[in-house]
């Protein structure tokens, strides 16, 4: 007999999330994932069709816990907002990281695949859109420095979740301090 079906869709969807992040895109095998489940490795085409599939759903997932998470800031503040969504996005820096193979994954060969990647390029929008909206509002406010176009500011702040936590601060710390970096600038106050 073989193993019993004992894994669900949200477990699947975890351990494919670890091992992207642990092996990248290329490193991901499904050989190595059912390793990883209890339950016989046809179980996890009861789900999905190929490897594609369910990595473009794991995309998916992590995108709405993150579209969650920045739609329940509080952006009456401007600038604390956008504390709050960095934060949010230092959480998840790994995985934008790996968001970036979504090109290589085949929609032709999965109309699932397809929607969610769809679903994941429509909310990069709207996430872009909340970053740059605040920040409007925050150079309208008099709150960043006019002499510095918007699209550069909006570049920088977004490229702060890759910057690497060599020292291995706590993140709600190193968000603060990245904050603070991008905010202020690492020059010395006369």
């Amino acid at each position: 007999m073989g193993r019993r079906h004992v894994f669900t869709r949200s477990e699947l969807l975890d351990h494919t999330k670890r091992m992207l992040l642990e092996h990248g895109y290329e490193g991901f095998h499904l050989k190595s994932l059912s390793k990883r489940l209890v339950g016989a490795r046809s179980t996890i085409y009861q789900y999905y069709a190929n490897k594609d599939e369910i990595i473009a759903a794991c995309m998916r997932r992590v995108m709405e816990g993150v579209l969650e998470q920045t739609q329940a800031v509080d952006e009456t503040d401007c600038m604390e907002a956008l504390r709050q969504l960095l934060t949010i996005y230092l959480r998840e820096a790994g995985f934008h990281q790996l968001m970036a193979h979504a090109h290589k994954i085949d929609r032709t060969s999965s109309a699932a695949a397809a929607a969610d990647l769809a679903f994941v390029e429509q909310a990069h929008d709207t996430l872009k859109n909340q970053i740059e909206r605040l920040l409007a509002r925050a150079r309208e406010e008099g709150r960043l420095n006019p002499d510095i176009p918007l699209p550069a500011v909006t570049g920088v702040f977004i490229n702060l979740i890759n910057t690497p936590n060599l020292m291995n601060i706590p993140l709600p710390e190193w968000s603060r301090m990245l904050f603070q970096l991008w905010l202020e600038g690492a020059g010395k106050r006369p």
